[in-house]
């Protein structure tokens, strides 16, 4: 798997964990240590752990990715999964704050979230479209 769509993938199993703000930073122009920081935050502890280990738990079950380090944990407010190109940072919000990584790498252009497709027309096989309910 690319770095960029293990990168979106992060962010989208944060995000099935109901993570804050998350972000992808795509850092390749400005790092020669990896190419995505994916950054979520977490309310609680166990927000927090749970963040992570659907990271962790659904790549290594499902993509047979584990991380090379992790560091961190629920209790200090801060875990990171370094993937190599892609290091995976959650924490609380107000540690988030605090270490401003989107501020340090503020020249680092975020992804875009993919837009979610609606179904409000259909095309037929000669071209027209059709509205749909």
């Amino acid at each position: 798997m690319d770095s960029k769509k293990l990168a979106q993938l992060c962010r989208d199993l944060a995000e099935n964990r109901k993570a804050e703000d998350v972000v992808v930073l795509d850092v390749r122009k400005h790092s020669s240590v990896t190419d995505f920081f994916v950054i979520a935050s977490g309310t609680s502890e166990p927000h927090l752990r749970a963040i992570a280990s659907e990271i962790l738990d659904r790549l290594k079950a499902e993509h047979h990715l584990e991380p090379t380090s992790t560091d961190g944990s629920a209790q200090t407010n801060w875990l990171v999964a370094d993937y190599f190109d892609v290091i995976v940072h959650v924490m609380k919000a107000d540690v988030r704050e605090r270490y401003d990584l989107e501020g340090l790498w503020g020249d680092a252009p975020r992804l875009p979230k993919p837009r979610k497709r609606t179904k409000t027309a259909d095309t037929k096989s000669d071209g027209s479209v059709t509205e749909g309910c």
